[in-house]
């Protein structure tokens, strides 16, 4: 997963760098930047209409090109992005569809259950024709989607009993609007009463009633009212222009941030003293003014900060976002993220794409996980305090010239998907590169490996998990309150061998416990005078050889564990010799033999001291018959028995998940038995 989130956070670094080579080259072929300002008075007649269609800004009574320009600068300063970005969206409005309203369970979900935007539909009644003809309705529906405005008809023939109740016995025009100023409220329904049937009116009417949310201000007392007056809002945008109503995509704006970010325009078109501007700051008009309580920030200074719908719409959401604009951020992001495993996967395209689809299904869930008790937390009244230094810090954070940068890139991007696509495409074949570059030297089959050859071994583990069954993925030890199997009274009443085995993981023998087998011996002259010399190296070395001994002991435990049931390590046979008579002992003759019998050398006395408590004192390996002598590797089971490691695991990796001599599952945790008194007290001295 880490991995994974380099990869991604690279990637929006390759995105930036790519952003400023990209204006690196325009700079150089044109001379110009995206916020270079430009002069209207230099432009088109066609260029400017679609700069004042961008807006939001009527022109049908403005023949000339004269006022057709003091408009635009009325509205604001026109940038050279932004003019790059209206041009390009007039291209791409060709393709805007409309949607068509099957009954009235569909028109409500749609339209009166939407709390957040404006809907145009165009209600046709029944054997009647419609009220905007099919040419003026897909320019219209062209004009309005610029501002987020959605259109639909509504065919009174497909439910006429709705449309009776309504009360629309004619064709006519239905906008959608929020009633109230807070979040999540009504929605009021207004009917076009007007007499012409034209695109520019019909506009009009539209952004009239927007408008009409957006609270105004008409002079210097009511404004300095306002702008001391402390409410519910916390973050307010100002509109000083010299207009006679805001622009459609500001009020468009208003209606879409309802309950978090309240728009006041102040028309300043017959003000006399405008002292009071000049004190709280304002220089200029048009100025579109933020206030925070963390001060003012005066918009269209930074990069990307065009006056338009998309520009602005990022911009609010940067600075005032709500719980589902995070929630979309981090589910793009961990989307992004999942993606990346399909190049970070080496081997085979179906093994790529499995992989994929198990990544993206595991990141999507958690992320929803996730996210369900930090939505019932936010509920809390206690964490208002948190939420509010929350917003405060993203505030802050995103008003500042790398913010912007990021603003004015993610607008890039969005507009050019296909770029967007391609970088992503790059990206992930060059992680694919070095990867198979990487493991290559580690790991040739898994690079190697084609479709046919990964379904094959993907078909061998699948039948062997549905015709063997699992018994156990609990690695030894485990704690248990059962003193016994339920289920081995029922293992031990059916046939073995008409049952297929049990497919248990081997990792439990890593937990198995072992240790050395050593004896008291009784030391000779000679051996008494050596050791009396050589005390003080034996003191300064015994340190060591305990940690080596430890060491040995684990290397070897690892080594046997990861090995093939047929492989043996070289220390462990010379350890103890017992491989090959384990072979050729039958097991009735294991059975003959009596477990724990005690038969070693007079001098020889095991030390007892050394056996972990819950393990049964014994002197011989029931498998290969054989003492144990001083030195050598042993290992036991959770039933108590102990064994020679070699014999042991070489019994248990060949499938033999039991005790040889009490048949208890050698991966279940037992209870010890009760502590025996030793061996060596019967043995007579």
């Amino acid at each position: 997963m880490w991995l994974k989130l380099f990869f991604l956070l690279l990637y929006f670094l390759v995105l930036f760098v790519l952003a400023r080579f990209f204006e690196a080259i325009v700079w150089y072929e044109t001379g110009i930047f995206a916020t270079q300002l430009v002069d209207p008075v230099a432009l088109s007649f066609k260029k400017l209409k679609t700069i004042l269609e961008c807006r939001g800004l009527g022109y049908s009574g403005l023949p000339e090109k004269k006022d057709v320009r003091e408009l635009v600068e009325k509205s604001g300063d026109l940038m050279e992005g932004e003019l790059y970005s209206a041009l390009k969206e007039e291209e791409a409005s060709e393709s805007v569809s409309s949607t068509n309203f099957s009954g009235e369970m569909h028109f409500y979900e749609l339209v009166e259950d939407t709390k957040d935007g404006i809907w145009l539909v165009q209600v046709i009644a029944n054997d009647r024709s419609p009220l905007v003809g099919k040419i003026h309705w897909e320019k219209m529906v062209k004009k309005v989607s610029r501002f987020g405005i959605r259109t639909g008809t509504f065919n009174c023939s497909s439910d006429p009993r709705y449309c009776r109740r309504r009360g629309w016995v004619r064709s006519t025009l239905i906008m959608s609007v929020p009633q109230t100023s807070t979040s999540k409220g009504k929605v009021m329904l207004k009917e076009y009463s007007g007499r012409k049937i034209e695109v520019e009116h019909i506009f009009k009417w539209i952004t009239a009633h927007a408008a009409s949310r957006i609270k105004t201000i008409y002079d210097a007392e009511h404004l300095k009212e306002e702008w001391n007056k402390s409410d519910q809002y916390w973050v307010k945008i100002y509109l000083f222009a010299n207009l006679d109503q805001p622009p459609a995509f500001f009020s468009a704006l208003s209606i879409k941030f309802t309950g978090r970010v309240e728009f006041i325009f102040v028309n300043v078109e017959n003000w006399d003293n405008k002292s009071y501007m000049t004190d709280i700051g304002i220089y200029s008009m048009p100025s579109y003014i933020l206030r925070t309580p963390e001060g003012i920030y005066r918009y269209g200074n930074h990069t990307g900060e065009f006056i338009s719908l998309q520009a602005m719409d990022s911009f609010l959401r940067s600075v005032q976002p709500e719980v589902n604009d995070l929630f979309v951020l981090s589910l793009v992001l961990v989307n992004l993220m999942a993606w990346m495993d399909l190049f970070i996967t080496q081997g085979a395209t179906i093994k790529r794409f499995v992989v994929l689809i198990s990544t993206l299904g595991t990141y999507n869930s958690l992320l929803i996980i996730s996210w369900l008790p930090v939505l019932g937390f936010l509920q809390l009244p206690y964490l208002d305090s948190f939420y509010e230094y929350s917003l405060k810090l993203l505030r802050y954070s995103n008003t500042t010239t790398l913010a912007s940068w990021v603003r004015a890139d993610w607008m890039f991007y969005s507009s050019h998907p296909a770029l967007f696509l391609s970088t992503y495409l790059g990206h992930g074949l060059l992680i694919d590169y070095f990867e198979k570059k990487r493991r290559r030297n580690n790991n040739n089959d898994e690079v190697n490996a084609n479709n046919l050859e990964w379904l094959s071994s993907l078909w061998d583990w699948y039948t062997s998990y549905l015709f063997h069954p699992i018994t156990s993925f609990q690695n030894f030890p485990v704690e248990s309150d059962w003193d016994e199997d339920p289920d081995l009274f029922l293992e031990r009443l059916a046939f073995p061998d008409l049952w297929l085995h049990p497919l248990i993981p081997t990792d439990y023998i890593k937990n198995l416990p072992m240790w050395r087998f050593k004896c008291l011996g009784v030391q000779s002259e000679e051996e008494m005078s050596e050791g009396s010399q050589d005390t003080e190296h034996e003191s300064d070395s015994e340190s060591t050889d305990t940690l080596s001994s430890e060491k040995e002991v684990f290397e070897e435990k690892q080594s046997i564990v990861h090995s093939s049931p047929g492989q043996t390590s070289h220390s462990d046979a010379e350890a103890c010799s017992c491989a090959s008579k384990y072979c050729q002992t039958t097991a009735y003759e294991r059975k003959g033999r009596s477990y724990g019998s005690y038969s070693s050398n007079e001098d020889m006395e095991p030390d007892w001291l050394t056996w972990p408590a819950d393990m049964l004192h014994c002197t011989e390996c029931v498998v290969c018959l054989e003492n144990f002598e001083n030195g050598c590797l042993l290992m036991g089971l959770p039933c108590g028995h102990v064994f020679h490691q070699n014999c042991i695991v070489m019994w248990l990796a060949g499938g033999r998940h039991c005790c040889p001599v009490c048949r208890w599952p050698s991966y279940k945790k037992k209870q010890p038995y009760a502590q025996h008194q030793s061996l060596s007290n019967d043995v007579p001295s």
